[in-house]
């Protein structure tokens, strides 16, 4: 085998790695694979003979593509992605798979990603390479060009806002109940169970949605359960994109294709579990005001 061919090899052995890193730092399956793509392109014109930890090495080139990837992003100031819940969706317009976007953002959580897209890039870089691929600040440092002390904190106020540093969340029997309502919705609404969401929502259960979810002149207000849950089963496509999270210290629901957060749903229940009242909220102004964070393990 030639010098080429093995690392060809090599770097297919640690592709899978490189794109969960690159996914993780950019919310965005095509973008991801540009980073991993640009990496290879990189790793062929070097001279890696002398590289003792060729891992290691290939996380820091995919980890500074991603980190002037997302200063890129930042400078032009990307406004979120414009979601429409109501509507049938394909999903997103990026070329990426539809199907492979849910599934990536369904297994590393959309509520993460959505906390991920708020941060500053050497923010987002030193929290995702430490807390989730255990790299040490002392790597990570330099990439930011910050020291190993620095990166740390960088990495302490990120964890913070993933965890939810500002909202107070509310007591943790109420949360345990409010979860399960609300994963119920989601489930009934991704599968399409329409008695399942009328089973969930009370007689007269209110929804109402801002002016920028349809969109409409005026907000919208919908009365009882039978329209609510047409409402939702209109939103199923979009119900791939959905998790659910922590909405200013309360179990709601937010959609984020690509990471970026485009709907968020917040819901009143009942003592008897039904759900009384759903507000849908899509304008970037409110959205940008929400305090988003993870949901600890059930």
């Amino acid at each position: 085998m030639d010098e080429n061919a093995a690392l060809i090899d090599r770097f297919e052995e640690d592709r899978g790695r490189l794109r969960a890193v690159a996914y993780r730092m950019l919310g965005s399956v095509s973008e991801a694979e540009d980073a991993v793509q640009e990496t290879w392109l990189r790793v062929s014109r070097a001279d890696t003979g002398s590289v003792e930890n060729l891992s290691g090495w290939l996380t820091t080139v995919v980890s500074r593509i991603c980190l002037n990837m997302l200063r890129k992003r930042e400078s032009r100031r990307e406004e979120p992605l414009e979601v429409r819940a109501p509507q049938p969706a394909t999903g997103p317009e990026d070329g990426s798979d539809p199907e492979q976007e849910a599934l990536l953002a369904d297994s590393v959580g959309v509520a993460l990603l959505v906390v991920l897209d708020t941060l500053a890039p050497a923010e987002r870089l030193a929290f995702v390479l430490h807390d989730l691929f255990a790299v040490p600040f002392d790597e990570i440092g330099p990439m930011i060009e910050r020291s190993p002390t620095a990166a740390r904190q960088l990495a302490s106020r990120a964890r913070r806002r993933v965890k939810g540093g500002a909202a107070a969340p509310a007591p943790d029997a109420d949360l345990a109940r409010r979860r399960r309502v609300v994963e119920a919705f989601l489930t009934a609404t991704r599968g399409g169970d329409f008695t399942a969401l009328l089973s969930l929502l009370h007689p007269d259960v209110v929804l109402r949605a801002d002016k920028a979810v349809v969109p409409s002149p005026e907000p919208i207000v919908v009365h009882g359960a039978r329209p609510v849950a047409k409402g939702a089963m209109a939103a199923m496509g979009r119900a791939r994109y959905t998790g659910v999270a922590l909405v200013d210290g309360t179990v709601g629901l937010v959609m984020a294709p690509q990471g970026r957060l485009s709907v968020a749903l917040t819901f009143a229940v009942a003592a008897d579990g039904s759900i009384t009242g759903i507000e849908v909220i899509a304008e970037r102004e409110r959205l940008a005001e929400l305090e988003v964070a993870e949901l600890g393990d059930a």
